[in-house]
């Protein structure tokens, strides 16, 4: 009876212990994109390197499918997430309230974490819709991306320096980036634009199930918009990443940014941050586009909004700023 009794406390011990163990855990979430893009392995890399020491500083990291960019950066805002990936502009607009954010004000709270790669606004179209340059997508069937993506946002921007609306095109659709592929192989569009790094899995799927090509987006109107935004530069698709396509592509592009709020935690955020740069060959082993980070770069190309302290205060200790 007694051996009974005692492993019943012990039992209760441990469940006790389990239980405030868990109450002693934090929980973070990372706003991604369509499971087709980089964003979402990206954000998943991040994860696993922060959970593989949990049982250390406590924090369990999830990633989650989003609508992009603008979607993780207002979730972030109304916390319903703790951080995001974000493109560089909308980082930028979101910080100073301008553009898609104008009716919402400034987010003086967002945060940036670090930089992670580059993303060309990518145009890619069936190879016998007669489209050779991006001007070529006037009259044709075009999907500029779900609303509150990344991809949209851009398109957008793009479309009114072009002079170009909805009525430019024969029909406009609205698809998620992991179902454009099939739609453009299904033939039930012509183009498709996609800000995103490469490789990407959802380019590969158009450019290997159909046809296809990608095109310029080169003229003297995306000169100037480069010119005028110091969060745009240009940017080379190289040939021969797809099939179709063998020459060098020339367009713009945008940078992907890893964001939070100035209400998470700094530890959190160092924590994070730690568990990213301590391993950043294997973080760069995790996906094709995070292949050419570099620390330097990731502590300041297309951070626009403020430092989290967290992060500042692991740069700093690091040696990566002054």
């Amino acid at each position: 009876m007694n051996r009974v009794i005692m492993a019943g406390a012990a039992t209760l011990g441990l469940m006790a212990a389990g239980a405030a163990q868990a109450q002693d855990q934090t929980f973070i979430s990372i706003g991604t994109g369509g499971v087709t893009g980089v964003y979402y392995p990206a954000g998943g890399a991040i994860c696993r390197l922060v959970n593989r020491d949990r049982a250390e500083h406590g924090i369990r990291c999830g990633v989650e499918s989003t609508g992009g960019s603008i979607f993780n950066i207002n979730a972030i805002r109304d916390g319903e997430l703790e951080f995001g990936i974000a493109q560089s502009d909308w980082q930028y607009h979101a910080f100073n309230g301008t553009s898609r954010f104008e009716d919402d004000g400034a987010f003086e709270d967002l945060r940036a974490v670090f930089a992670l790669h580059p993303e060309p606004f990518t145009v890619v179209a069936r190879a016998d819709a007669g489209i050779t340059n991006f001007d070529d997508l006037v009259g044709k069937r075009v999907n500029i991306g779900n609303p509150g993506s990344g991809q949209r946002g851009t398109m957008e921007v793009v479309m009114a320096e072009m002079g170009w609306d909805m009525d430019t095109f024969s029909l406009v659709t609205e698809l998620q980036a992991g179902e454009q592929a099939q739609a453009l192989c299904d033939n039930n569009i012509d183009a498709i634009v996609y800000t995103v790094g490469h490789p990407s899995g959802a380019i590969q799927e158009a450019t290997t199930a159909c046809d296809t090509v990608l095109v310029n987006v080169d003229n003297d109107v995306i000169r100037a918009l480069v010119e005028d935004r110091d969060y745009y530069r240009m940017a080379t698709i190289p040939g021969g990443m797809y099939r179709g396509t063998d020459e060098d592509i020339t367009t713009f592009g945008v940078g992907a940014t890893f964001v939070t709020s100035a209400a998470v935690p700094e530890e959190v955020v160092f924590e994070v941050t730690r568990a990213v740069f301590e391993n950043l060959d294997q973080f760069r082993s995790l996906h094709p586009a995070l292949e050419a980070l570099d620390a330097e770069e990731m502590v300041s190309d297309g951070l626009s909004a403020p430092i989290h302290d967290g992060a500042a205060r692991f740069f700093s200790e690091a040696g990566l700023t002054n």
